[in-house]
C-alpha cells in the first residue's frame, strides 16, 4: 500500500510521515530530501544552477539511496549537509525544471515499487503516485508553519528570526504553487487535514485514522 502525504513547507510532513510509517510498519520516503541532495551535490560540483541542461545531466546520473532517515548521494551520507539554508535557498533550481522532476519521479517510483510505504512531498498524490490507495494533504496557516520551522532551526542551533523564516517560506510557497510540473496542490481525492493548533501527536493520530479508513475501504 502506498500512502502519500503532501503539503506546503513547514506543515510537519516529514516528522509525521516518519512516525506514521513506524506505527504502521511501513517504509518511509522523504522526497524533499532527494531534491535537497541533488541541489547540494550540484552546488558541491560547482554546477551553474542557472544551467538547466547541466543540472538535468547531473540529476540523471546521480545515485540516490534512502534508508530510514539517511540519504546517500553517490555513496556518501549527506543527511546533515542537505539541511543548510544555502541548500534551501537554491532548491528551486532543481525542483522547477520538469526534466529533473521526471528523473526523481522515476527514482521515487523505483524505491516504492512493491513496498508498503509512506511517502511525503509536494506532488506525491498528484503526479508521482496518482493511483495511491491513500492520499493525505497536511496544511496549516503560514504563521503556524513559520513558528514550527523557527523552533526546528533554533533547536538545531541555527539563529534566525520569525520574520526571516516567514518571508523565505512565503517565497517557497509561491514557487511551489507556480511550478509548471509538480506544483503544490491537494489531489481531488486527498484527505485534507488542517493542523493549526494541533500538537504533533494529534496530527499523527488524525493521519493514522485516515490511513486505517483507507485500508478498510481498499479491502
Amino acid at each position: 500500500m502506498i500512502v502519500t502525504i503532501d503539503g506546503p513547507a513547514g506543515a510537519g510532513k516529514s516528522s509525521i510521515a516518519r512516525d506514521v510509517a513506524i506505527d504502521l510498519g511501513f517504509a518511509f520516503l522523504d522526497t524533499g530530501a532527494m531534491y535537497r541532495a541533488i541541489t547540494f551535490g550540484a552546488m558541491q560540483a560547482g554546477i551553474d544552477l542557472a544551467d538547466v541542461d547541466a543540472l538535468v545531466s547531473y540529476a540523471a546520473n546521480a545515485e540516490l539511496s534512502w534508508d530510514e532517515d539517511r540519504i546517500d548521494l553517490d555513496g556518501n551520507n549527506v543527511s546533515e549537509q542537505i539541511r543548510t539554508p544555502a541548500v534551501t535557498s537554491n532548491i528551486r533550481h532543481v525542483a522547477d525544471p520538469p526534466e529533473i522532476r521526471e528523473c526523481l519521479t522515476m527514482q521515487q517510483r523505483r524505491i516504492a515499487h512493491g513496498r508498503d510505504i509512506v511517502t511525503e512531498g509536494r506532488d506525491q498524490g498528484t503526479e508521482v503516485f496518482p493511483d495511491a490507495q491513500c492520499k493525505i494533504f497536511l496544511t496549516a496557516s503560514p504563521e503556524e508553519r513559520a513558528r514550527r520551522r523557527l523552533r526546528q532551526l533554533q533547536e538545531s542551533g541555527r539563529e534566525t528570526t520569525f520574520e526571516d523564516v516567514l518571508t523565505a517560506q512565503n517565497q517557497r510557497d509561491l514557487e511551489d504553487r507556480l511550478r509548471e510540473v509538480g506544483r503544490l496542490r491537494a489531489a481531488p481525492d486527498a484527505i485534507v487535514i488542517q493542523t493549526d493548533g494541533m500538537l504533533a501527536d494529534a496530527v499523527k493520530n488524525a493521519v493514522l485514522d485516515a490511513v486505517r479508513n483507507c485500508m478498510v475501504k481498499s479491502n
